[in-house]
């Protein structure tokens, strides 16, 4: 059976599953779960014959002759004991609940579409791209908010292509959300280089590592690598906060797309006994700067991660690239100390989380020295007048094709200047207001003339995007001076 196959199979029943109030997330949830217990499963028998990772009591066997309360019973069992093993048991199962309220709908989910598919006999690539597609399709729910996890697999793919990951290099996602970085990554290094047995073993389970601070993403993201074939007994992604300490490992690449939101907070109960929100500021020593921007702090990270002379990709707002106080401290130390030769600016309309407007800033961590490590950033405009839409017009791989050519990553440090793509010097970067990054020098053909506006669809849903944005940050503001207001009382 095809990846789409399989995919419309399993949509399909969700749609049933719907009726009982069942979300999408809930489903993929439900459907990890069963497909994990199954794989153990069939991992014991013939021609596989490997020892059960999963005790008898608690396999995919002890579900198949009950129905009723019975089998609701057991289901719930399995999913508590097995939230308190370790490794990836842990990680997938970890404050897992049985969201499917009718025993009869279980029962035929489990033995009418789980139970009848030989998972490990389908390729992993197969398996693994229908994984993909109800990710996606996710994603694509609007009112389960899970896009923000689900960075455009077209983007994921350009950045890889450019970054070119190589064997026996560590790579590793601080904000993994279902694992499309470490993906193409690994099929990059799989489809470009011709590995040995041990480049295969490493490249499986030593190469790519993730961290995931929502439970639920980070099992999604454990159970997406496994039927790709990534990962072992103990598994490749940590659940925590990224940001709470330093690293005490360094990789060769880090890249990623942190979560969306500006500001870090927390969930606090005040004296009335009424919930509010806190900014969370991290306090950490290789920071050059203290501050509650969350996207800001994921850029020092970042730095934090990289091995001396290691390289970097990550997606950021473009808050990131002009705001002041922090941000300009961040970005003039960034500068200094690191190579940052590459900005590639984002169209709208490309991800699934409405009111971004990002960018994806490319960068090589440097040894310390006197004079500063950055000498040009190229810039790539890939936002004006290019207009996007989910559904109509989503993000093709092709789409970035030229950025990838202008890019030269055969050797960056013979490029050309052309329309779309411009060089800018240390000096110049460093004498802007606040250190900008923020620079464009494209005119927008749709102001010059009406008879070039875009679609009206895709003007609407640009308004959206800003109005998004406007709305957040007013959001932000709001929850501050509730904090503060409340503190001061």
């Amino acid at each position: 059976m095809t990846s789409n196959g399989i995919v419309q199979k399993l949509w399909n029943y969700c749609n049933l599953l719907r009726d009982d109030g069942l979300s999408y997330g809930d489903y993929v949830e439900q459907l990890t779960f069963l497909l994990f217990l199954k794989m153990a499963d069939e991992q014991t028998r013939a021609p596989y014959s490997k020892a059960a990772i999963i005790p008898k009591d608690l396999s995919w066997n002890s579900l198949k002759d009950l129905d009723g309360e019975e089998l609701d019973r057991q289901y719930r069992h399995i999913l508590t004991e097995l939230g308190k093993k370790p490794g990836m048991l842990g990680v997938i199962f970890r404050k897992a609940q049985n969201k499917i309220q009718d025993p009869a709908k279980l029962k035929r989910l489990i033995f009418d579409l789980i139970g009848r598919e030989q998972w490990l006999d389908i390729e992993a690539d197969v398996k693994g791209d229908a994984y993909e597609g109800l990710l996606e399709k996710n994603a694509a729910d609007v009112k389960g908010g899970a896009g923000q996890y689900f960075t455009p697999r077209a983007l994921i793919n350009a950045i890889v292509d450019v970054i070119r990951p190589k064997p026996g290099e560590t790579i590793n996602d601080p904000a993994c959300g279902t694992g499309g970085f470490l993906l193409a990554t690994h099929y990059y290094i799989s489809d470009n280089y011709d590995l040995d047995r041990d480049e295969k073993r490493r490249l499986k389970s030593k190469t790519l590592s993730g961290t995931e601070l929502v439970a639920g993403v980070a099992r999604l993201c454990v159970m997406n690598l496994y039927l790709h074939g990534i990962g072992g007994d103990d598994s490749p992604i940590v659940e925590k906060d990224s940001l709470a300490q330093s690293p005490s490992t360094n990789y060769t690449v880090v890249l990623t797309n942190p979560p969306f939101g500006k500001k870090s907070s927390i969930t606090v109960v005040n004296e009335e006994g009424d919930e509010a929100k806190e900014s969370l500021t991290y306090v950490r020593d290789d920071f050059w700067a203290t501050t509650s921007n969350k996207q800001l702090n994921f850029l020092q990270h970042v730095k934090s991660l990289l091995k001396i002379d290691g390289r970097a990709a990550i997606v950021v707002p473009d808050n990131v690239l002009f705001e002041g106080g922090a941000g300009e401290t961040i970005r003039r130390k960034l500068l200094n100390d690191c190579d940052v030769h590459t900005l590639l600016r984002l169209p709208t309309g490309i991800f699934y989380a409405q009111g971004v407007k990002a960018n994806v800033l490319f960068f090589d961590r440097r040894p310390a020295a006197e004079k500063p490590w950055t000498t040009k950033l190229w810039i790539y405009d890939f936002r004006t007048n290019e207009h996007f839409t989910l559904k109509t017009n989503p993000l093709k791989r092709e789409d970035l094709d030229d950025f990838v050519k202008c890019y030269n990553p055969a050797n960056r440090h013979k490029r050309k200047e052309s329309e779309r793509f411009k060089c800018f010097t240390y000096d110049e970067l460093i004498k802007r207001d606040k250190a900008s990054l923020d620079i464009f020098w494209l005119k927008d053909e749709s102001l010059e003339d009406s008879a070039n506006l875009p679609d009206p669809d895709v003007i609407a849903a640009e308004i959206v995007e800003d109005l998004q944005a406007a709305l957040d940050e007013f959001s932000l503001i709001a929850a501050d001076l509730k904090s503060n207001s409340t503190t001061q009382k």
